[in-house]
């Protein structure tokens, strides 16, 4: 059955508030046993809208699903439900009802385009997490940002009340497709998935102030064919948080066909592919990459990266530093232009923002195939850091062909260890190698790569502090015994 938002009394008209009568019209569908839910063209202003399952909600062209303001349009959403796990993680991955559209505990539910969301009155901001020994809660590039500017990076709890914090907040979710629509100023996440399963995520067009696709806890996951802009923050990032209460693991996910970037805000949308803005609110170069981590508590395993495009992005990382496991990682034929950090980060560091008694995790079977960077110019190496104790085990780069801008970083001079800083390939400064350098890894094999670009004083490739020549790397797996 199809139920028209029109005849539950939604103008669609961007003055009156729409969000009652969609939520009206969600629950008669649900009570009919599940139906579609259609917002016809026009543009909705609302507040929180709730999903229900058995629901899809239709976006059908020239609709525009637009997120109030609470300053402006009098009323607020949904407040952040209670939530007693929110000790190990932010605000933001806390909570979920604080969103323009949420869902929890949820089967069989979806939303299709082809037309807009818009988080016009959302928030991207939101405060940090409770632990209590807070090292590596920030990038060390934010360590000279003014109390000032750190307070409206990450305003009081109090703040957050009313507000709006993320585009689509799911928790606890079954059969899941997100297809075919535009997501615009998605606040601090866009979409942000929690321990969910069966969740399908495709040709999606994503221009947002935040974080892009989040899926955290989550197992069975398809991205595909979307196309994700995030200058001020991450595009598609897998995490396995504490947010529920216990260290989920992320599993069996690929993303496919994907293109990802950190061009200006709204300028993919328009076309424009703007280049003005140069740094991201971390105080680093814009951002637009995937990674796995930073939360880490929970596994990642069996992830496929594949047949994918980063533009204007800081590249590929996978990073475990709050006990978390990330194995069995699969990633070919990635394409890379204009880098705006390293292409490739490995790390497995020692944070550990988890319950009493978190130790180091692993990083292990890792291959990374078809790497394509030859016009990227990354102004950072490759970088594969593990700790002295822990090791990054068994990874095999093939078929690599990279270019760098080089840099000014001396010879030798090795970064100190670091262990429990938040990861970002900035933090070892200028590496002693400008193309590939890596420390602290067991079983390392390379074949087939190829480095080119502004090659300074460093070694090309530095592996365990001993300079390697790139065409000696193949043939057998370097690193500690």
């Amino acid at each position: 059955m199809t139920f028209d938002v029109t005849g539950f009394g939604a103008r669609g008209d961007g003055q009156a508030l729409d969000s009652d009568a969609i939520n009206a019209a969600i629950q008669a569908a649900r009570a009919a046993g599940g139906g579609t839910v259609r917002l016809p063209a026009g543009r909705y202003l609302c507040f929180s809208i709730r999903l229900a399952s058995g629901v899809t909600l239709k976006l059908e062209e020239g609709c525009v699903l637009v997120a109030a303001d609470p300053a402006r349009h009098g009323g607020r959403y949904d407040p952040p439900e209670e939530n007693p796990h929110d000790l190990y993680q932010d605000f933001g991955h806390s909570h979920w009802r604080n969103s323009l559209i949420w869902g929890e505990d949820l089967e069989d539910v979806a939303i299709e385009g082809p037309g807009r969301i818009d988080g016009e009155g959302l928030t991207r901001e939101g405060p940090g997490s409770r632990w209590r020994k807070q090292a590596g809660e920030f990038p060390l590039s934010m360590v000279g940002l003014s109390a000032e500017a750190m307070a409206e990076l990450v305003p009081e709890r109090a703040a957050m009340i009313g507000q709006g914090n993320k585009a689509i907040g799911l928790k606890r979710c079954r059969k899941v497709r997100l297809s075919g629509f535009t997501l615009v100023r998605g606040g601090h996440f866009a979409v942000l998935a929690t321990g969910c399963e069966d969740l399908t995520i495709e040709n999606l067009l994503v221009d947002t102030n935040r974080d892009g696709l989040d899926i955290d806890g989550c197992t069975r996951v398809r991205i595909s064919g979307c196309r994700v802009n995030t200058p001020n923050d991450d595009a598609i990032v897998l995490k396995a948080s504490m947010a529920l209460g216990e260290a989920l693991p992320t599993q069996d996910v690929e993303i496919t066909g994907c293109h990802v970037s950190g061009f200006d805000l709204g300028t993919v949308l328009d076309g424009s592919l703007g280049r003005e803005q140069r740094l991201s609110p971390d105080q680093d170069r814009v951002t637009g990459r995937i990674k796995i981590g930073t939360e880490s508590n929970g596994d990642f395993r069996r992830i496929r990266i594949r047949d994918c495009v980063l533009e204007r992005s800081r590249g590929l990382a996978l990073e475990t530093v709050d006990g978390g496991t990330i194995e069995d990682v699969e990633i070919e034929n990635v394409r890379l232009v204009e880098m705006t950090s390293s292409p490739l980060f490995l790390r497995l560091g020692a944070r550990l923002r988890g319950p009493e008694g978190t130790r180091p995790g692993a990083l292990r079977r890792v291959s990374v195939r078809n790497l394509d960077g030859e016009g990227a110019f990354a102004d950072l190496p490759v970088i594969l850091a593990g700790l002295a104790d822990h090791p990054i085990e068994d990874v095999r780069l093939e078929n690599l062909d990279l270019s760098f801008l080089g840099g000014a970083g001396e010879a030798g001079v090795e970064p100190p260890e670091l262990e429990d800083a938040y990861p970002e390939p900035r933090m070892f400064g200028d590496p002693p190698a400008w193309g590939l350098w890596a420390r602290h890894v067991r079983g390392l094999e390379v074949t087939g790569l190829s480095l080119n670009g502004n090659a300074d004083a460093r070694s090309p490739v530095r592996i365990d502090g001993r300079p390697i020549a790139p065409e000696a790397l193949a043939g057998r797996p370097y690193g500690a015994a």
